[in-house]
């Protein structure tokens, strides 16, 4: 039988503590994103929220329609009520290039999106809203009294905050809906909302101290 020697032995204890001492470095390291939002994985799931409407989860020729699936369409609708005519606004009474641009963008967008919530709504049998609610259209009065670069200040801020708040939706919606129809829906208002912010930020008049504390 081969003994082996102290210094092997110690040799081989050293290795093994060293791959310990990497595996638990390594989970650290996959665990130091989460912690680092001050936040478990499974609490970051649950912050976001969407109205449940009661109607519970009905089956349609594209796939399961749940609560969430409705309450995405309708606010996809709800979003071009007040976002296009912001948007045609922006064209027509933005002082600086920038903005006059992010109208354009906003009036495309919201165009297309206002069609593909109309066809899902008959499809799937959602009601739609047919005008503002409250809030929006306290924001339109806002941005038609407003003037000049005062004007441009607040469509900038009133519709960067609204996209940003509406994006985290999307992508719930698209993490989750088994209906093939809202995926789609979600697909392209990914795009559009991404679209949408980045031109709005371009502008030059988002003010990102402010933009999460109202």
């Amino acid at each position: 039988m081969r003994i082996l020697s102290n210094s092997a032995t110690s040799g081989r204890a050293i290795a093994t503590g060293l791959v310990v001492a990497a595996l638990v470095a390594t989970l650290a390291a996959l665990l130091l994103p989460v912690q680092l939002f001050g936040e478990t994985a499974a609490a970051a799931t649950t912050t976001l929220t969407y109205d449940d409407d009661g109607g519970g989860t009905v089956t349609t020729r594209y796939g399961p329609l749940t609560a969430m699936d409705r309450d995405f369409v309708r606010k996809v609708k709800l979003a071009g009520l007040w976002e296009l005519p912001s948007g045609r606004m922006a064209q027509q009474r933005g002082t600086t290039a920038a903005v006059r641009t992010a109208g354009n963008h906003l009036v495309a967008g919201h165009t297309e999106l206002d069609q593909r919530s109309n066809e899902a709504g008959r499809a799937l049998g959602i009601d739609l809203p047919t005008e503002p609610n409250v809030a929006q259209q306290g924001w339109l009065g806002q941005l038609k009294a407003a003037q000049g670069k005062e004007f441009d200040a607040t469509l900038a801020e009133l519709l960067r905050r609204a996209h940003g708040k509406v994006f985290g939706l999307v992508a719930l919606v698209r993490d989750q809906t088994k209906n093939t129809m809202v995926r789609a829906l979600a697909d392209r208002a990914n795009d559009v909302v991404l679209d949408h912010i980045t031109v709005l930020e371009k502008t030059g008049r988002v003010d990102f101290n402010t933009l999460h504390h109202s």
